[in-house]
């Protein structure tokens, strides 16, 4: 208990961060919603989590098994197909998720044709009878049917949001991880050092935060497909100055403290003034900032997947589900699960955000 004991400073601030009530609950609804996120392959997935066939254990969602081994002769096992499901049921046991579609999985055997219309709208006995495939399994299980419908390529509107989200919130994190050490190690050197060094790199930043990036980001796709991390390069590049000005005023301020002098006169370097006796005092202010760097990031991906610039075709995407209810007004579902879940996420990111900069207010840390 000791290792996480706090001290009465961070102490003080934990206690005013808990009493802004409402970022103390969107912090831990968004940790919920992001644990169940990362954990979204054991719940929405085609496959089955554990299977037990002739004795033998699986584990298909980490293995790919060739068909021959239930009987078939196709390269790769389809466990959705009856004839896999009735195989494995004969000679032993498997354990499915509670939702039997991952994020590409098209579903052929819907009660309409895609997007389909939500199950949660119908009863048991009517949905089951309205979609052909769980028809054909005795237990028709919740697990079957699309509850929030589907897209209009027949896949399951719930999987695409768990994975969607996950990689939103992952490209957040690590574009905002990324940006903040580069924009702090600037903004560091600016203002510390001053004089031609800041001027140069201010003009340096000017010039290259004029520079468009959607534009730069539509010609690129022109000549290479974005991926995940090629993105995540382009708007490094390009985000990092979000923190520059808020470090380089800190830096600014505290350079001719006295401490500092004193520093300079026991002959410790600069790389230690700066990153020892400095740096803790622009960390305020930079946490502070963080939570709302996550939540433009999430918006930049959303929207790039909106204009069809981001992720490849295919990819899970709370941009791509909101295109798509643009593209669907007949499947008003897609556009409204889309914007709900978008909001909600941004919402909690924003009044975590609130919280932190309370607590981290000096103004009533030290009343």
């Amino acid at each position: 208990m000791a290792l996480f004991k706090l001290s009465g400073l961070n102490q003080r601030r934990w206690t005013l961060f808990k009493a802004n009530r409402r970022g103390f609950w969107s912090l831990w609804i968004f940790l919920v919603l992001f644990v169940v996120s990362v954990f979204a392959p054991v719940i929405a997935n085609d496959r089955p989590i554990l299977v037990s066939y002739k004795g033998e254990l699986l584990f298909p969602p980490f293995t790919d098994y060739p068909e021959e081994k239930f009987g078939g002769f196709l390269a790769r096992t389809d466990f959705r197909d009856p004839f896999i499901q009735e195989e494995i049921s004969a000679n032993g046991w498997m354990i499915w998720p509670p939702l039997r579609y991952t994020y590409n999985t098209v579903n052929n055997d819907l009660p309409s044709p895609a997007p389909s219309r939500p199950a949660f709208d119908m009863s048991r006995e009517e949905a089951c009878a309205k979609y052909p495939q769980q028809t054909a399994d005795p237990n028709c299980v919740a697990g079957n049917l699309n509850w929030l419908g589907t897209d209009d390529q027949g896949r399951d509107v719930i999987a695409r949001l768990l994975y969607g989200f996950r990689i939103s919130v992952f490209f957040g994190l690590i574009l905002t991880v990324i940006s903040s050490v580069l924009g702090v190690a600037a903004g560091a050197v600016q203002g510390y050092y001053g004089g031609w060094v800041d001027l140069l790199f201010q003009r340096f930043i000017e010039i290259w935060t004029a520079i468009p990036t959607l534009y730069l980001l539509i010609i690129l796709a022109a000549f290479i497909e974005p991926s995940f991390w090629i993105l995540l390069f382009i708007l490094v590049l390009f985000s990092w100055t979000s923190l520059v000005g808020v470090v380089r005023a800190e830096f600014y301020r505290a350079r001719n403290f006295e401490y500092v002098r004193a520093a300079r006169a026991l002959g410790l370097t600069n790389t230690k003034i700066m990153f020892k006796h400095l740096l803790p005092n622009a960390v305020v202010s930079t946490v502070t900032f963080m939570p709302f760097i996550v939540a433009a990031s999430v918006t930049t991906l959303t929207a790039l997947d909106y204009l069809g610039f981001g992720l490849p075709p295919g990819s899970p995407s709370l941009g791509e589900l909101l295109n798509q209810g643009k593209q669907n007004l007949q499947a008003p579902w897609l556009g409204i699960t889309g914007f709900a879940v978008t909001s909600v996420m941004l919402s909690l990111l924003v009044f975590i955000g609130e919280a932190v900069r309370d607590a981290l207010d000096p103004r009533k840390t030290f009343q």
